[in-house]
């Protein structure tokens, strides 16, 4: 109970812009519970580093302790979502820059057979081509979703996935790297500086290997997919998207 007392305390001082006592309050409970409790403090380094990150400040340390904590959870017997934890630990990695470890531990994660998901959250689709959104949306609705938000550039979905947060939802974005507005990346650290636990499924005809999308990954998405793309690697993406989801909660 105060572990929970003090995140929430914590959580208040990083809204309202008093990073420095956020940052303390996140790390001494990260450290508390390192040994215990290691997804506990995984989430915790996270949010000491996002405290960090919005001061402007390097915040490699927290995400390091963090992803390794995460695999060290994933590898305790009595874990309930060990893909989850490998697939965030795979982000803390791309975060570092640390590709062929981040890849290492995302293929672990795609080996684990995931458990049957309930569908009940919305999906935001960001894309300029109509062709493409109405394929997305086709895909999506086959896979059993039926709160589907389009956008056709990167200002309205900002603003439209806002009110969805206010309205305590938690979609997940599927987002187009050449928008007529705004870059991917741009989207991407937008709306994950409103909700940290937001998951991010980038949609591009670029290469993986492009400065651009690596940008776009290392600002914290969860999955990628190169046009064209089918439904059976959108329906991976999602799973991906959601898994990582239940294990923030």
């Amino acid at each position: 109970m105060a572990i929970k007392i003090n995140c929430e305390i914590a959580l208040t001082h990083l809204k309202n812009k008093q990073f420095i006592t956020a940052y303390n309050l996140f790390l001494d409970q990260a450290e508390s519970l390192k040994k215990s409790e290691h997804l506990k403090s995984a989430l915790l380094y996270m949010l000491a580093s996002e405290c960090k990150k919005r001061q402007g400040k390097d915040f490699e340390n927290e995400i390091k302790e963090a992803g390794n904590l995460f695999v060290k959870y994933s590898k305790l017997e009595n874990s309930e979502n060990v893909k989850g934890a490998l697939l965030c630990a795979s982000k803390c990695y791309l975060l570092l820059g640390e590709f062929d470890k981040a890849k290492d531990v995302y293929q672990k994660a795609k080996m684990i057979i995931p458990t049957n998901i309930q569908v009940t959250r919305p999906i935001v689709i960001i894309d300029d081509s109509k062709s493409i959104a109405m394929k997305l949306q086709s895909y999506i609705e086959k896979l059993g979703y039926s709160e589907i938000h389009i956008f056709e550039n990167g200002k309205d979905a900002v603003k439209g996935c806002k009110k969805l947060f206010s309205a305590n939802k938690f979609p997940i974005v599927l987002l187009d790297m050449g928008l007529p507005d705004l870059e991917g990346d741009v989207v991407a650290t937008k709306l994950l500086k409103d909700n940290l636990q937001l998951q991010i499924i980038v949609i591009t005809a670029d290469e993986k290997n492009t400065s651009r999308v690596n940008k776009t990954i290392s600002s914290g998405v969860s999955a990628f997919i190169q046009k064209p793309f089918t439904l059976d690697e959108l329906k991976k993406s999602i799973e991906i998207a959601e898994s990582e989801y239940s294990l923030l909660q």
